[in-house]
């Protein structure tokens, strides 16, 4: 019994139980002794008519106070789970008038303890998942036989192509809104077949994707990001075949990284070009880049050559958008060239600027959004 039902699902029971009838309730195991009750005085003490009716498997009466060990009058029920009994509810109470709460007493306890299975089901399926995806992602996979018999069991393929997807919500989002959102996620998941996904502390689900499964879902993940825009943004990683996706999890933070100082809520790393020197670009080659492009040049010089390459280079269109007269915005355009020595209407030079300001808008708004 005790492997069926802990002591606190017991005392859950019977303050259930207590709840409907308003009598108290004794949980007895098949040794005789009260488990739990709502008099607390009786709780570990010896009942001797819930012994005898876990014996006969039927319910018994008693209609006095004296005559057996333990017992008072009432009924006791043996409750009957998946072919044995679990334990014995006792009512306490004239025969007569607590009878009627004795099946009812049943079928609310075997409703507690199915309940109790299937949340430990899930909790061990959740378990088994985490453990599964972060052997997978950290490459960690001495329980090799054990992973391919879950993934075997998930339907998984050992050898098909996969991809590792990040979905990572803001530091700005409610955490009381979080069960809402899970069930979003969760939602997400079943309608793009993905069966493999877990929790990541403190803000992220991580979850593998069947690479032809993403070619079919791709638009539905996209238009989910973009859905929840102020709540998340997801990153798809690359395709990886085998079991070790720690290649597929790497290049998915690449593509989550890309993410950061943009409008843009979704990316997948095949897609990414100038991001991926921007991402993992340190921060002393960063400075070094600076310090040889565009460190002499004030603020209004770095906005107003990141619009005249917003315009293709044309001085017509970046004049106009600027307000200002085409032979200002060549006599500002030189101004800058001698400031840095390197020229914006140049091609060479101007590849080299366009790095430098990209750059340094990457990184601002990335700054900025983690403070």
């Amino acid at each position: 019994m005790l492997s069926i039902i802990d002591r606190d699902l017991a005392q859950q029971i019977v303050n259930t139980v207590k709840d409907v009838c308003g009598h108290d309730v004794n949980f007895i195991d098949c040794s005789g002794m009260i488990f739990a009750s709502t008099n607390k005085q009786r709780i570990g003490t010896f009942h001797e008519i819930g012994r005898k009716a876990a014996q006969a498997g039927s319910m018994l009466e008693v209609d006095t106070d004296t005559g057996f060990s333990g017992t008072h009058k009432g009924v006791n029920l043996p409750i009957h789970y998946k072919d044995s009994i679990a334990a014995v509810i006792g009512i306490s109470g004239d025969p007569e008038e607590v009878r009627k709460f004795a099946y009812l007493a049943e079928r609310i306890t075997r409703l507690l303890i199915r309940e109790q299975e299937v949340s430990a089901f899930s909790r061990t399926q959740a378990e088994k998942r985490h453990y599964i995806l972060h052997s997978l992602i950290s490459s960690r996979l001495q329980n090799y036989d054990y992973i391919l018999h879950c993934l075997e069991d998930l339907h998984i393929e050992k050898e098909s192509a996969k991809r590792l997807l990040i979905i990572r919500l803001k530091s700005s989002y409610r955490p009381d809104r979080l069960p809402l959102m899970e069930q979003r996620i969760l939602e997400l998941f079943s309608r793009t077949r993905t069966v493999l996904y877990s929790y990541h502390y403190p803000n992220e689900y991580l979850a593998v994707m069947e690479d032809t499964y993403f070619s079919d879902y791709a638009s539905d993940l996209q238009m989910f990001a973009e859905k929840y825009s102020e709540s998340l943004c997801i990153a798809v990683g690359k395709a990886v075949k085998g079991i070790s996706l720690a290649d597929s999890y790497d290049s998915a933070l690449t593509a989550l990284n890309s993410l950061s100082g943009t409008q843009l809520h979704f990316a997948v790393f095949d897609n990414l070009t100038l991001e991926l020197i921007l991402s993992s670009m340190t921060s002393e080659n960063r400075n070094a880049y600076f310090k040889k492009t565009i460190e002499p040049l004030s603020t209004s010089d770095i906005e107003l050559i990141t619009c005249y390459f917003e315009n293709d280079m044309s001085l017509l269109q970046t004049a106009e958008q600027l307000f200002l007269h085409k032979n200002t915005l060549q006599y500002k355009l030189d101004h800058i060239y001698k400031k840095c020595k390197l020229n914006p209407r140049r091609f060479r030079d101007a590849v080299l600027l366009y790095l430098a300001v990209r750059m340094h808008t990457y990184f601002t708004k990335k700054e900025t959004r983690h403070d």
